[in-house]
C-alpha cells in the first residue's frame, strides 16, 4: 500500500524530493515503474557509450591524440554506468547483466545508427548532436523528484558537456575545407533525424507521467524543440544545411 499523502506532496511538488529508498517503497507503483524504466534506460545507454568509443571508435583512427580521447570517455561511461548501477541497486534492480551483453545486443537504448558508424565525420556527430541530445535529457534528470537520481547527474553532466564539446571541434575542424564541409553535410543528413529520435515519440504517454511526477521537466517533444533551437544556429553557423525536422525519422 502507497503512502497517499507523500505521493500527493511529491506531485504537486511540495515535497521536493523522494528522498531515498525508503520513501521510494511508499510511492505509487506507476511511480517507482517510471523510475526504474529511466534508469534502466539510463544505465544501458552509458554502458553502450563506452564500447561506442573503445570498439567502435578507437580503432577507427590513427591519431594517438584521439586514441587516448576515446580510452578517456570509455572510462567515463563505465563510470557513469556505475553510478546508474548503483541508485538500482539501492531500490533493488540489479543492472549487473548488462555487462554481458554485447553491444550489438542491448535494446533499451538501442540505436542503430550508432552500431553503423564507420567515418569520422558521424563520429563527431555521434557527440556533438548524439551526446548533446542525451545531455538535454540528463539537464532534466538533475531536477528529479527521486534525490538519488538527481545527485547522481551533476558529475555525469559535468564530463558529458567535454564529450559534447569534443564532438563540436571534430566538426568545426572538418569545415574549415569545403571537402570537409560536404563531409559533414552527407554526415549530417544521417545524424540530425538520429539525434532528434533520441528524445522519443512525441506522443508518448511514458513522457508525459514523467512530467506529472516530475522525473523530468518536458515531454520528449517540448525537449526535442529545445534541442532544435539550440543546435539549428550552431550547425549553420558552421556553413551546414540543417535537414527538414521530419525527414528519415524513426520516432514523430
Amino acid at each position: 500500500m502507497h503512502d497517499r499523502i507523500l505521493a500527493e506532496q511529491v506531485e504537486s511538488g511540495n515535497a521536493r524530493w523522494v528522498e531515498g529508498p525508503e520513501q521510494f517503497e511508499r510511492m505509487p507503483e506507476e511511480y517507482k515503474d517510471l523510475v526504474v524504466h529511466q534508469m534502466m534506460a539510463h544505465t544501458e545507454g552509458e554502458l553502450s557509450g563506452a564500447d561506442d568509443y573503445l570498439e567502435l571508435f578507437y580503432p577507427m583512427t590513427d591519431d594517438p591524440y584521439e586514441k587516448k580521447v576515446c580510452c578517456e570517455r570509455g572510462g567515463e561511461e563505465v563510470d557513469h554506468y556505475r553510478k546508474g548501477a548503483k541508485v538500482l541497486a539501492d531500490i533493488g534492480k540489479d543492472a549487473s547483466f548488462m555487462m554481458d551483453i554485447p553491444l550489438q545486443d542491448r535494446s533499451l537504448y538501442a540505436t542503430e545508427a550508432v552500431k553503423r558508424i564507420d567515418n569520422w565525420p558521424e563520429r563527431g556527430f555521434f557527440s556533438m548532436l548524439g551526446e548533446a541530445a542525451v545531455l538535454e535529457i540528463l539537464k532534466e534528470m538533475a531536477e528529479s523528484s527521486y534525490k538519488p537520481i538527481a545527485d547522481m547527474c551533476p558529475g555525469v553532466i559535468k564530463e558529458e558537456r567535454v564529450h559534447v564539446a569534443h564532438g563540436f571541434r571534430i566538426i568545426r575542424d572538418l569545415c574549415q575545407t569545403h571537402e570537409g564541409t560536404q563531409q559533414a553535410q552527407r554526415a549530417l543528413l544521417r545524424w540530425w533525424p538520429v539525434s532528434l529520435d533520441v528524445f522519443g515519440r512525441s506522443e508518448s504517454k511514458r513522457s508525459r507521467l514523467y512530467v506529472k511526477w516530475r522525473l523530468r521537466k518536458c515531454t520528449n517533444e517540448e525537449a526535442r524543440n529545445r534541442f532544435i533551437e539550440a543546435m539549428v544556429p550552431k550547425l549553420q553557423q558552421l556553413g551546414l544545411d540543417v535537414p527538414d525536422h521530419s525527414a528519415n525519422r524513426r520516432f514523430l
